[in-house]
């Protein structure tokens, strides 16, 4: 890192560099439960947003105000409908562990041995010995 004196000249002071990798407080949430709360904040938003609207057109006293207040009322059902499916996608997700269900590496290295019906490779129930 340079710092400069007075008189214009670099000079080379330790310290820490413009860019220094931390690792994060907190895990990033899985993929399903990201997309189900980015879904929940935008529609929380526009819900919001669209109060704020209702609340100015019946202050002013226009015909928009009542339907927009029925669309508040649906908006706010959609809102909650949202939120509840960041909630119920979060715990599905955790009472799974995280497991996605699709053919992995993991999958296939319990593949089947030849052989032995029912029992995996790695299985430790597998069959008995072979004598030497």
């Amino acid at each position: 890192m340079r710092m400069y004196e007075e008189d214009g000249a670099a000079t080379r002071m330790p310290g820490r560099g413009l860019w220094v990798e931390e690792p994060a407080r907190r895990r990033r949430m899985p993929d399903p439960v990201r997309a189900s709360a980015v879904r929940a904040l935008l529609i929380v938003a526009v819900t919001l947003t669209e109060a704020t609207i209702t609340f100015f057109l019946a202050v002013t006293g226009s015909w928009l105000a009542f339907p927009m207040v029925i669309c508040g009322i649906a908006g706010t059902v959609v809102a909650t409908w949202a939120v509840l499916d960041v909630w119920i996608t979060r715990q599905m997700w955790n009472q799974r562990g995280g497991v996605v269900s699709e053919p992995s590496s993991a999958a296939r290295e319990r593949a089947r041995a030849p052989g032995l019906p029912g029992r995996g490779v790695g299985d430790p129930r597998g069959a008995a010995p072979r004598p030497r």
